[in-house]
Protein backbone atom coordinates (compact mmCIF):
# COMPACT_ATOMS: atom_id res chain seq x y z
CA UNK A 1 0.00 0.00 0.00
CA UNK A 2 1.45 3.43 -0.97
CA UNK A 3 1.47 6.38 1.25
CA UNK A 4 0.28 9.83 -0.84
CA UNK A 5 1.35 11.07 -3.77
CA UNK A 6 3.69 13.98 -4.18
CA UNK A 7 4.89 16.65 -5.87
CA UNK A 8 2.27 18.17 -9.01
CA UNK A 9 -0.20 14.78 -9.11
CA UNK A 10 -1.17 15.06 -5.67
CA UNK A 11 -3.32 18.11 -7.13
CA UNK A 12 -4.75 15.90 -9.84
CA UNK A 13 -8.14 15.67 -11.10
CA UNK A 14 -9.88 12.60 -11.31
CA UNK A 15 -13.36 11.80 -12.13
CA UNK A 16 -14.32 8.09 -11.18
CA UNK A 17 -17.84 7.00 -12.74
CA UNK A 18 -19.79 3.36 -12.16
CA UNK A 19 -22.80 2.01 -12.87
CA UNK A 20 -24.65 0.97 -9.70
CA UNK A 21 -25.52 -2.17 -11.54
CA UNK A 22 -22.61 -3.51 -12.42
CA UNK A 23 -22.18 -7.05 -12.71
CA UNK A 24 -18.55 -7.51 -13.14
CA UNK A 25 -17.40 -4.91 -10.81
CA UNK A 26 -19.56 -3.93 -8.22
CA UNK A 27 -20.65 -0.39 -7.12
CA UNK A 28 -18.41 -1.01 -3.65
CA UNK A 29 -15.08 -1.58 -5.27
CA UNK A 30 -15.82 1.51 -6.64
CA UNK A 31 -16.70 3.46 -3.61
CA UNK A 32 -13.13 1.28 -1.55
CA UNK A 33 -11.22 2.62 -5.23
CA UNK A 34 -12.44 6.10 -4.61
CA UNK A 35 -11.92 6.09 -0.67
CA UNK A 36 -8.09 5.35 -1.36
CA UNK A 37 -7.92 7.41 -4.20
CA UNK A 38 -8.94 10.29 -2.09
CA UNK A 39 -6.17 8.96 0.82
CA UNK A 40 -3.46 9.33 -1.62
CA UNK A 41 -4.39 13.02 -3.73
CA UNK A 42 -6.40 16.02 -2.62
CA UNK A 43 -10.07 14.78 -1.71
CA UNK A 44 -11.47 18.06 -3.03
CA UNK A 45 -10.42 16.90 -6.20
CA UNK A 46 -11.57 13.52 -6.69
CA UNK A 47 -15.14 12.95 -8.05
CA UNK A 48 -17.27 9.87 -7.45
CA UNK A 49 -20.34 9.42 -9.51
CA UNK A 50 -22.62 6.61 -9.97
CA UNK A 51 -25.02 5.71 -12.56
CA UNK A 52 -28.57 4.63 -11.81
CA UNK A 53 -29.28 1.14 -13.35
CA UNK A 54 -25.94 1.25 -15.54
CA UNK A 55 -24.42 -2.61 -16.02
CA UNK A 56 -20.95 -2.88 -17.11
CA UNK A 57 -20.82 -0.13 -19.97
CA UNK A 58 -21.73 3.37 -20.23
CA UNK A 59 -24.38 5.77 -20.99
CA UNK A 60 -25.10 9.10 -22.87
CA UNK A 61 -25.24 10.98 -19.17
CA UNK A 62 -21.80 9.58 -18.64
CA UNK A 63 -19.95 11.10 -21.42
CA UNK A 64 -21.60 14.05 -21.38
CA UNK A 65 -19.81 14.19 -17.29
CA UNK A 66 -16.44 12.98 -19.42
CA UNK A 67 -16.92 15.79 -21.88
CA UNK A 68 -17.78 18.35 -18.99
CA UNK A 69 -14.86 17.30 -16.38
CA UNK A 70 -12.41 17.55 -19.95
CA UNK A 71 -13.90 20.55 -20.87
CA UNK A 72 -13.05 21.73 -17.34
CA UNK A 73 -9.41 20.30 -16.52
CA UNK A 74 -7.75 20.36 -19.90
CA UNK A 75 -6.29 23.20 -22.13
CA UNK A 76 -8.57 23.88 -25.49
CA UNK A 77 -7.42 21.75 -28.44
CA UNK A 78 -6.70 24.07 -31.63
Amino acid sequence: SQGPISGVNKDIAVLQCHGDCDPLVPVMFGSLTVEKLKSMINPANVTFKTYSGLMHSSSLEEMMDVKQFIDKHLPPVD
